[in-house]
């Protein structure tokens, strides 16, 4: 039998603070993007968060309490899906919102757990993304390689390749499939996820949105500005020469971009770990 808790209840000047402040931290990322979209415009590192992931901006700017939090009427929030007002306030109807996505929830909470039971692997140095432009002559942005093709081809052979994630993986050129030492399917992600992965860790957002509206907004914005971080890191450490777009390589083919990367990457793994409890946590309660 689900619990019962007395919700915390939230006044109307604290939620209506709550509320500008999560849309005034999304605004510093979704502002830029969508003018970028209204000129036409396309940014090689930023815009993989609202392409890659299905999340628009709008939901993302959108504020929710979280289960066990109830909001002092009249909120907008009655009026959206899986919300409940009885009156006096208003607040997310956990029973209901457990039922329509219990698998969802089920699968995020196995795939979470999993990751957060492994040691973070720090080793992969980046080269998923060098992998992805083995031997091929075209690229996947718009930007030119730092390297030129045959000093890409040549860093892709010189290292072993360690991706775990699926996701990553899929991406890679035929040539550079047979020389990674795993073979990850999305059926083994939840055997393969590490929470040393650079993508792992970008995926707390995929997952804090996927819980949407059960995720509080302060956690969604918390993974989305780990995701913003680590997929800044990504693309530096990547084949790119992104320059233009004010980006410094970390140059993974020497020792000393090597050590940036996973001083970087075990970083990333801690705070990625508090982070990846906390969407436990909200987990729980749902199928408490």
């Amino acid at each position: 039998m689900r619990s019962v808790l007395t919700p915390t209840v939230l006044t109307r000047e604290e939620w209506t603070a709550r509320t500008a402040a999560h849309a005034a931290r999304i605004d510093r990322w979704t502002a830029p993007h969508l003018e970028r979209r209204r000129r036409g415009e396309a940014h090689p590192v930023l815009d993989f968060l609202f392409t890659y992931y299905s999340e628009t901006p709008g939901r993302l700017r959108r504020w929710h309490p979280g289960p066990g939090v109830a909001l002092a009427a009249p909120a907008p929030h009655a009026d959206w899906r899986w919300y409940a007002a009885d009156g006096a306030t208003v607040r997310l109807e956990v029973a209901t919102f457990a039922a329509d996505r219990g698998d969802t929830v089920r699968f995020v909470r196995r795939l979470l757990a999993a990751t957060a039971s492994r040691p973070a692997s720090t080793r992969c140095f980046g080269l998923h993304e060098w992998a992805m432009v083995y031997r091929d002559t075209g690229t996947r942005h718009a930007v030119p390689l730092r390297l030129g093709q045959a000093g890409t081809d040549e860093v892709v052979e010189a290292h072993p390749i360690r991706c775990t994630h699926f996701d990553a993986f899929r991406f890679f050129t035929p040539p550079a499939v047979g020389r990674n030492l795993l073979q990850p399917t999305r059926e083994s992600q939840p055997e393969l996820e590490q929470p040393g992965c650079l993508h792992a860790g970008m995926d707390l957002y995929k997952w804090a949105y996927k819980l949407s509206p059960a995720t509080p907004g302060e956690l969604v914005a918390d993974c989305f500005e780990l995701a913003v971080e680590i997929r800044e890191l990504d693309m530096q450490a990547s084949p790119y020469d992104l320059a233009a777009h004010g980006y410094a390589p970390v140059a993974i083919e020497t020792p000393e971009g090597k050590a940036e990367y996973v001083a970087a990457q075990r970083g990333f793994a801690e705070r990625g770990a508090v982070l990846r409890q906390r969407l436990l946590d909200v987990c729980d309660a749902l199928l408490r």
